[in-house]
């Protein structure tokens, strides 16, 4: 069984949110707790002040930085304007500590090279719905969870039980180490989704938009799944599929 890492990157606590319009709404948003606030130390004009008002009647910390050190920490040159919110997501977590806890959770996905935010965002938000245990979102092959995935997601991102990870193959050899039975979804030689008997522990890995399960994980994958499509259509976009999967793993409780 993996062992907890009691040392939590930041990166695995927080979803940072940058540029003026997306830090404000956070700020202003009683149900998020915003853990601070980094701000150009080359911004004055009055957004800046702005955002220093909305932050001190939150009780938020602002701390200042250089330019070039908020683009860093924001990830994104373009869009920053040169401010940036570190936002808790108090159900993030690495995935070595949710597999280290004494309940694991039963149904989790794995997102596989997925570079669209929009599709990880509603990805996030069809998960948290259906009520799975975790949605691995590696560190690395899948877009970054940032102000365009807390968008597509409609908030839900902040509260989702996502966790973290290096790499997609990093999460399906630990999974697969844990006692879960891996799944891929969307080869057309699968077995059908809903005729699938399905144990009681289970991870569905979800390929890219235009690679799919990507070969290394594709390894480790002990079953596939497709879901059936009588029509005349060759495959779903990866958020649909991952909506058709949750929503039949919900059928299966009920």
């Amino acid at each position: 069984m993996p062992q907890a890492n009691t040392a939590v990157s930041p990166k695995d606590r927080f979803l940072t949110v940058y540029g003026r319009k997306p830090v404000l709404e956070a700020l202003d948003n009683p149900d998020l707790e915003v853990d601070k606030v980094i701000l150009a130390d080359t911004a004055r004009e009055p957004a800046a002040a702005e955002i220093q008002r909305a932050a001190r009647s939150a009780g938020v910390a602002v701390h200042r930085a250089s330019a070039h050190r908020v683009k860093v920490l924001a990830g994104n040159g373009k869009q920053d304007q040169g401010v940036l919110a570190d936002v808790v997501a108090p159900r993030m977590r690495p995935l070595n500590a949710a597999l280290s806890a004494k309940r694991l959770p039963a149904r989790v996905l794995v997102l596989d090279g997925i570079t669209t935010p929009a599709n990880v965002g509603m990805i996030l938000r069809t998960a948290t719905a259906a009520g799975l245990g975790g949605i691995v979102v590696p560190r690395r092959g899948v877009a970054a969870l940032d102000p365009l995935v807390v968008k597509a997601s409609a908030g839900v991102a902040f509260r989702a039980p996502v966790l973290r990870c290096g790499t997609a193959a990093e999460a399906a050899r630990a999974l697969v180490d844990a006692g879960y039975r891996l799944y891929g979804l969307g080869s057309s030689n699968g077995e059908p989704l809903f005729d699938a008997e399905l144990p009681g522990r289970a991870a569905f890995v979800l390929g890219g938009e235009t690679a799919g399960v990507s070969a290394e994980v594709a390894e480790l994958v002990t079953g596939w799944l497709s879901i059936p499509m009588p029509g005349d259509v060759e495959s779903l976009n990866v958020a649909a599929a991952a909506a058709v999967l949750c929503f039949d793993l919900v059928r299966r409780l009920s």
